[in-house]
């Protein structure tokens, strides 16, 4: 009697097909190395222009916070002067109504200097 491990056809033999397997055999597919430099390429430039987009976004903000501040300073200069403006007015007022001020002789120019 012969056992099944004598028994094997020539065409299981040379290419070792088996019953109830595939007969192709399927190689794992990858990316080449010039694919993978591409991919790489392509992903740091997209972070880079996220990145610039963002330094953007802060330089206008900062462009809006300098409008703001020199907005700021020039109604404090204007805040400042008006101070004054009234602190004369008020002064020039209470002179008039002052006694000792009524009875003053104004000012006059007298001469100059010469050599």
């Amino acid at each position: 009697m012969r056992t099944n491990q004598a028994f094997v056809t020539r065409r299981e033999a040379n290419l070792g097909f088996v019953r109830g397997r595939n007969t192709v055999r399927h190689t794992k597919r990858s990316l080449g190395s010039i694919s993978q430099i591409v991919i790489v390429t392509m992903l740091t430039m997209v972070f880079g222009l996220i990145y610039v987009a963002e330094g953007t976004k802060a330089t206008g903000f900062d462009y809006e916070i300098n409008a703001i501040e020199t907005e700021i300073s020039d109604l404090s200069a204007k805040r400042d002067d008006l101070a004054v403006e009234k602190a004369r007015l008020t002064s020039v007022a209470s002179a008039k109504s002052n006694a000792v001020a009524a009875a003053m002789t104004d000012s006059e120019v007298t001469g100059y200097a010469t050599e």
